[in-house]
């Protein structure tokens, strides 16, 4: 069976919540999947109100959302360019895409 990769995306501080427990879920019941949380808009500001050490390491903050809001990353969660440049590169390598 080959690996399972899934790109959950969460633009709104509600998507983030749904993304941080459907990557629990999933890599609960599929240990060896790759999942990658890609936060932007209010996603963005919320993953950095309310850090979550289970899921951050798959957390991806776009570098775009960041700036337009005014945003420090102090907690040196991982960022990305542009979220929906990393959106379109992971599904034309084949990533399932979620929008949560």
């Amino acid at each position: 069976m080959s690996t399972l990769n899934v790109l959950l995306h969460a633009p709104t501080p509600g998507s983030l919540a749904r993304a941080r427990r459907n990557a629990v879920n999933l890599l609960a019941a599929r240990p060896s999947a790759e999942v990658l949380i890609v936060a932007n808009g209010g996603g963005v500001a919320a993953a950095l109100e309310t850090p979550d050490a289970a899921t951050d390491p798959l957390l991806r903050l776009c570098r775009n959302s960041l700036t337009a809001q005014g945003l420090e990353n102090p907690a040196g969660i991982e960022e990305v360019e542009a979220a929906v440049v990393t959106l379109a590169e992971h599904q034309a390598a084949g990533w399932g895409y979620i929008r949560c």
